[in-house]
């Protein structure tokens, strides 16, 4: 893609996560009170009010909008699609184990959007895989960032997979990792990458069983760490696919 489409997408999804950061701190505001390492939250500490958040989650999905009417109507339908997801995931928490999942399915659909602005259309023997291993890889992060939170969880009645996997959480983890690596190569095949995409996939591979093995669940500042170094994993895979394309 030419730079100004990966302009496009780098402004649209700071814009998108923003709003669902937003969306989940007004959503999540009385429990953050409740746990020490979210209490200092903007709305949770009361430094600013409901209304004033709402303003900006309008001027955030405001601007979000004006990159999507930048698309061809396939991708401005499909993008739209998505607002469902960004609104509602915050609330998966109360009512299931698995919200980890629903946060994957929304985080992901650029995976999805991405190529229908290039094609018109999505590819799905492509798309399908390359969306599946990052709700695969969602899941691996954010239950390692959920073990930070889980005696708090708890007390106030937050679900999270890190209280449903418990101390098996590395072997899901494991599984998580698999699954996400068989599908980027599956997406690969499918769109012909060649073999720096492959290396990186085996780098992010390698990178992940270190993560999962040297994990300390019951250490959040370790768990941090963790969660903080999967910004490793998507720099190799954007460079291996970069260098696969080239």
């Amino acid at each position: 893609p030419d730079w100004r489409m990966l302009s496009l997408f780098g402004v649209g999804a700071v814009l998108m996560r923003g709003a669902g950061c937003t969306i989940n701190d007004m959503w999540d505001r009385d429990y953050d009170r409740q746990v020490a390492r979210t209490a200092s939250r903007p709305l949770a500490a009361g430094d600013i009010s409901t209304f004033q958040s709402l303003v900006f989650l309008g001027g955030q999905l405001s601007l979000a909008l004006c990159v999507l009417l930048c698309l061809n109507y396939y991708s401005i339908i499909l993008g739209a699609s998505s607002l469902f997801l960004v609104i509602t995931y915050p609330l998966m928490k109360r009512i299931t184990y698995w919200p980890q999942l629903v946060l994957g399915f929304t985080f992901n659909w650029g995976a999805l959007l991405g190529w229908s602005a290039i094609k018109g259309s999505c590819e799905w023997s492509v798309c399908l895989p390359l969306y599946f291993a990052g709700v695969m890889w969602t899941l691996v992060y954010d239950t390692i960032y959920a073990h930070q939170d889980k005696r708090d969880d708890i007390m106030i009645g937050v679900k999270s997979t890190a209280l449903h996997f418990k101390k098996d959480t590395k072997q899901w983890l494991s599984g998580f990792s698999l699954a996400m690596l068989l599908s980027l190569c599956v997406a690969g095949m499918n769109c012909n990458q060649t073999l720096p995409y492959y290396s990186a996939v085996a780098a992010v591979g390698a990178h992940l069983a270190h993560q999962i093995y040297t994990l300390d669940i019951d250490k959040p500042e370790d768990c941090w760490k963790k969660f903080a170094s999967n910004r490793t994993v998507g720099i190799l895979l954007f460079i291996g696919i970069v260098l696969g394309n080239l």
